[in-house]
Formats: structure tokens, sequence, C-alpha cells
């Protein structure tokens, strides 16, 4: 780490903080104070608010700010300090305070406001680092993905016998009605005979061996080596083959990377186990076969991210924005006695916004066919969503796929 360009950054918002003027650092600089390696070390950017702007100036009157310069969209000052250039801006009109990805990052006992390097996705100014922000996401994840393995392998099976029953006793449920099983996305997928299908972070194997009774070729991806041999179990008994590849989703090794794949299939509780989806849909663009599908069936973020609550009275205590990463029970923990409980390790989630994943999906070529937004089917919870259904489709190569 620069200890000079540390030591400066934490002037600048110290200094700030004693005016009371909101900020967040902007570009390499917020980068930096995240943990992404930069290049950079020579220029600081820093956003202020711009009705306090002039108060601004004055705070750094001292250090020799240059004259400021305004234009109708903005203004700026610049000064040195300990050989490195620092920008101070406003733009006009632009709250600081509402901006969803300011977030407060704690260096040592300072705390310091900077745009989340998730706004890649959106601002200019932080694509042109996108290569560096990927890849410490990437290395993040490596750490997380190793968390969230360890969590998904502590007594899952016995979890998912408590829910389901032995695998012999869910086959006869499953091979009653396996349509039932693939709702509500089965209408995006039609006729399964024959078709080649991969269920990505696919568990317990519920949903690949319903889609394998009805004659699609299915492989299952997940690094749950209990999910793997429930999933086993309910296939054997359920008289159907199913591949259940143990790996997580990114490791994928090339083999299973053909090309070749009709759908590729992701559902309920998956996406927050990734800090960046640009990989994700590499990946699955890489399996589909040119007009192959990619199916999302999702929790709404507006149920996991802002509704905390159910019933009559419905309290909005969460951040629709927060781009957090997040501590949070693993999902089969409310399948466990308590007194199981308290020794589960926890699992890590980064839950993304409905426009994060469609910008995300977008910008790698895939191209979207529907974005259907499904009710909660309680009666209290009539009016808020609680699932949707993405459908993104593998333009053909002559289309410059």
């Amino acid at each position: 780490m620069n200890a000079k360009y540390l030591h400066t950054i934490k002037w600048i918002g110290e200094l700030l903080e004693s005016g009371n003027i909101p900020y967040q650092f902007m570009g390499p600089s917020a980068l930096f104070i995240q943990g992404v390696e930069i290049k950079d070390y020579l220029n600081i950017m820093v956003d202020v608010q711009w009705d306090v702007f002039d108060e601004t100036v004055a705070l750094f009157i001292d250090h020799a700010p240059s004259q400021p310069q305004k234009n109708p969209e903005t203004a700026f000052f610049q000064l040195e300090k300990d050989g490195i250039q620092i920008t101070v801006r406003c733009l006009f009109n632009m709250t600081i305070k509402t901006d969803p990805y300011r977030l407060p990052i704690p260096v040592g006992e300072t705390e310091l406001w900077c745009q989340s390097l998730y706004s890649y996705l959106y601002h200019a100014e932080m694509q042109r680092n996108s290569a560096e922000i990927h890849s410490y996401l990437s290395a993040a994840q490596q750490g997380f993905t190793a968390e969230n393995e360890q969590a998904w392998n502590q007594n899952n099976y016995q979890a998912l016998v408590n829910r389901y029953g032995r695998p012999e006793e869910l086959a006869d449920k499953i091979k009653h009605n396996p349509k039932w099983r693939l709702h509500p996305f089965y209408k995006y997928m039609g006729e399964m005979a024959g078709r080649k299908v991969t269920h990505l972070m696919g568990s317990n194997g519920v949903k690949a061996v319903a889609m394998a009774i009805l004659g699609a070729e299915v492989k299952v991806v997940d690094f749950s080596r209990e999910n793997a041999t429930f999933a086993k179990e309910l296939a054997v008994s359920s008289d159907v083959d199913v591949e259940y590849v143990v790996s997580d989703v990114l490791s994928l090794p090339p083999e299973n990377v053909l090309g070749d794949q009709d759908f590729v299939l992701m559902e309920l509780g998956v996406l927050h186990y990734l800090i960046d989806l640009h990989p994700l849909f590499e990946k699955v663009k890489g399996m589909l076969k040119p007009g192959g599908r990619f199916v999302l069936h999702e929790f709404h973020p507006i149920s996991t991210k802002l509704i905390t609550s159910t019933g009559k009275k419905h309290k909005v205590t969460g951040n629709y924005f927060a781009p957090a990463i997040e501590n949070n029970e693993v999902a089969f923990s409310k399948h466990m006695p308590e007194e199981d409980k308290r020794g589960l390790a926890k699992v890590v989630q980064r839950k993304w916004t409905i426009g994060e994943l469609i910008t995300a999906v977008g910008q790698s070529g895939l191209v979207i066919k529907v974005l259907e937004e499904e009710p909660n089917h309680k009666i209290n919870d009539i009016g808020i969503p609680k699932t949707y259904t993405l459908v993104a489709e593998r333009i053909s190569d002559t289309h410059g796929a």
C-alpha cells in the first residue's frame, strides 16, 4: 500500500468531515480505498456537495488551491500536497448523499466515503479501471467461495432429508408431476426431450431429475458434495441419469464449456454467492450453443434487499441500492434443529438489483428476451414481487456472437 497516498486521502477526508462537507472519492482513489490495486498514485479526485462548494474552497484556502473553474455543469479547483495532485469537484444539482453507490469504508480509525467499485456498470470514470476491478473481485471471490463451500458441506444432506424425506420418497413425488417442479419457468423451456441442459449451482438435483424425467440430458454443477450425494441418490431412485459435477461454477473445467447446451438454468438463491456477475455470464455464454437460452429464476430484490417483513404491516428497512457484501445464515439452516444451527458456518453474499443484473447480462452479449416479475402469492403480500424469471439468448455466430 502506498503510505503517502493513503495519508493524503485520509487528510482530505478528515478535513472535509471537519467542515461537515458531504463528499466521496472517485476513480482510482476510490478503488484504492476499497483495496483495488491501482497504477496512479499521483492524482486524487473527490466530489463534494455542489451547494457547499464555496465553503469547501474556503476549507482548503491555507493549502494554496487554484482559482475555482466553473461551467453550467460542474466546478472544480486543484491543489498539490506531497507531490500528489488533488482535484476537488462538484456536479451542480447532484445530491452526494443520495448517490446509490456512495459508501463508507473504514480505514484504520477513519471512515472514508467513496464511490463503490460496482458503479463501473454505469460510470465512465470507473469503467476505465474495469480490468483492475474484475481482477480484484476475482481474487476476493476465491476466498468467499471457499467460505461458502465450507458452509454448504456441513450437515446439508441431513437438512435435505428433513425437508424432503429420503431420496426414494421424493423420487415418487417428482415422477408424479415433474413439470410442477419447474414452475414457473418451464414455459420458457418447453419440450425437454433430447435437450441438453446444465443446471448451474443446481443444489439438491430436484429440478435436474424433473428435467431428466421429461427426457432432457442434464448436468448439474455445484460445489456441495452433500448436495451431490443426495442428487445422485435421487436420480437413481427416479430411474434417470443425471451428471453431477462437483465444482465451483467459475472454476468449471473447459470440457464443460463447449457451446453445445440448449439451456443453462439457474434458480432461487444463487446469484448472491457471486460478487462479480461478469465472469458468470461469460461462462454461461460459452456453454450455450447459438440460439441456446439462459433461464434465471430468482428471488426479487424488492423482497430480499428492501422489505424485511411479511404480513399486513410491511416495513421498508433495507437499502435497495446497497452494494454491500454480507455474511448471512446458510439457506438450509432453517431445516435444521435449533441446537445444530449454532455451529453452522455463515455464507458470504452480494445481493444484486434488477438493474445491475440486466446491465451485466446485456454487457455480456446475451440478448434479453424476457424479464417476468412474479407476485408473492400470500394474501397479505399481494402487490409485492417475490421472484422473477429472466430469459436471455445467445445469438447465432452469423450475428456476431
